[in-house]
């Protein structure tokens, strides 16, 4: 990337100083745009009524929003190198918070929806422009403290979606879901103008055209044919989209590795600790995934609960995320990020292997334990593989490696998804657990338990120091 030293939107500042509130700033704008992808499920009823449609026909504005922030990404990562990541950031605060005003005074569907896929644009440019912001001014020795602050909106916010907006929706109205926003936006905005340095970039980078094109197209296909596979549409198309998707997705692979100018640097593939983002950091995290949306419904269809008791239940998930947190940095620094990586996902294979021994018999306190500590080993797993996956990247590689890491996010939120109703359909049709209501669970939760084994498979594959230039342990025997 070139530098103009002229430019009045270069900070001649230390380009290698942590700066935590920097840090800060760009988690909370992450924790907005995570929690508004999943927190209108609680509000759809109300919606609903308000609009006079059906409750499906609002799942529209749902999708909308995770379609366009799954597509935007790939183009992101080159905005920012064209205009600079600040400006890029700020926009995509400016745009997310004008987007939530839409929302809010939104008259009828189509203008919530279309809201919506204004508020995606922002949230497309929030995430990996923000990690990016934050990555390039901490050098590798504090990586771990800074994916630290990275990490927890995604943790929390599908946990804490729920909670939110069924209490918003309870006792004022659907459209505090996104007014709440306003305030928040405009103080990130005033934040991020005092803290977001000014960066070099190269105001002549080309965009590759074609190869955004298909990522874009791939990406969208995908997302839009896991999240049909998730529902209760045809299996066939669905999957006829999901295809369309990975062939988009393969061909630009194929033309990014020809172009002279390429969207992306595939060659970050070509670095082990990153690549696992891809292999078994994908399965971590779209196993993980799926947990939000395996257990309200289990709690409320197979046991019978109310939808807050549900909610109070999951929270458990929420108090291990947190519990944990001031330990999953010493951790990763006393054993390294191998063994970390093994126990988190062997761990969690294990707490979902239980949760399918659960039933409306089972005695809440062991239910909220075992929640507990799944939460926490889901927290300590997303911290080491968040971290690891930069720990050897060049910083030329940076900005491609964080948009097909967050890219790859988004794939599998969506896949753990569409991958749960998928193992519920089959267990309730085959009734290989058994005819009852909680049956279905049962067989999801041990389908999921073994796809987690996958990924510490892979992880048992990485080298015993990967990663030692940040967790501190090349020396370590």
């Amino acid at each position: 990337m070139s530098a103009n030293p002229s430019n009045p939107d270069v900070d001649a500042a230390d380009q290698t100083t942590w700066r935590p509130r920097l840090a800060l700033l760009v988690a909370a704008t992450f924790f907005m745009e995570f929690l508004d992808g999943t927190i209108l499920t609680t509000a759809i009823p109300s919606i609903a009524s308000d609009f006079r449609v059906a409750p499906a026909d609002i799942n529209i504005t749902m999708t909308a929003y995770l379609v366009t922030v799954a597509m935007g990404i790939p183009l992101s990562s080159w905005l920012a190198e064209r205009f600079g990541a600040r400006r890029i950031f700020c926009l995509a605060i400016s745009v997310f918070t004008l987007a939530s005003l839409l929302c809010a005074i939104s008259t009828d569907l189509t203008m919530l929806t279309l809201s919506r896929v204004a508020q995606g644009v922002g949230g497309a440019m929030m995430v990996p422009v923000g990690t990016l912001v934050v990555l390039r001014g901490t050098p590798k020795s504090e990586l771990l403290r800074a994916t630290a602050y990275l990490v927890w909106p995604g943790l929390l916010a599908p946990v804490l979606a729920p909670m939110v907006g069924g209490a918003l929706t309870t006792f004022l109205s659907w459209h505090w879901i996104f007014i709440i926003n306003i305030p928040l936006g405009l103080a990130a905005f005033i934040a991020a103008l005092r803290l977001v340095p000014r960066t070099q970039f190269d105001g002549k980078r080309r965009l590759d055209w074609f190869g955004l094109l298909l990522t874009t197209l791939g990406v969208g296909a995908l997302v839009v044919g896991l999240e049909t596979l998730g529902g209760h549409a045809s299996n066939v198309l669905a999957a006829g989209v999901v295809f369309a998707g990975v062939l988009s997705l393969a061909g630009a692979v194929w033309w990014m590795s020809k172009a002279k100018v390429p969207l992306f640097n595939l060659s970050v593939f070509g670095t082990r600790t990153f690549r696992a983002t891809s292999t078994g950091g994908f399965i971590y995290r779209l196993t993980i995934s799926s947990v939000p949306f395996l257990l309200p419904l289990m709690f409320q269809d197979g046991f019978g609960w109310d939808p807050l008791k549900a909610g109070v239940m999951v929270a458990a998930v929420f108090v291990g995320n947190i519990g944990i947190k001031p330990a999953t940095t010493p951790l990763i620094r006393r054993f390294g990020f191998k063994p970390v990586l093994v126990f988190a996902s062997f761990a969690s294979a294990v707490t979902f292997a239980m949760c399918a021994f659960l039933d409306a018999q089972t005695p809440e306190p062991l239910i909220f334990a075992l929640l507990l500590f799944s939460g926490a080993f889901r927290s300590i797993g997303f911290s080491a593989y968040a971290s690891v996956q930069y720990a050897d990247i060049a910083p030329g590689q940076l900005p491609s490696a964080n948009a097909i890491s967050a890219t790859l996010v988004q794939l599998a939120a969506a896949a753990g998804i569409a991958v749960g109703a998928l193992f519920l359909r089959l267990f309730e049709a085959t009734e290989v657990f058994g005819p009852d209501q909680v049956a279905a669970y049962k067989g999801a939760f041990v389908a999921m338990a073994v796809l987690m084994l996958i990924s510490t498979v892979d992880s048992l594959t990485l080298h015993r120091h990967a990663g030692a230039e940040v967790s501190g342990g090349s020396k370590r025997g």
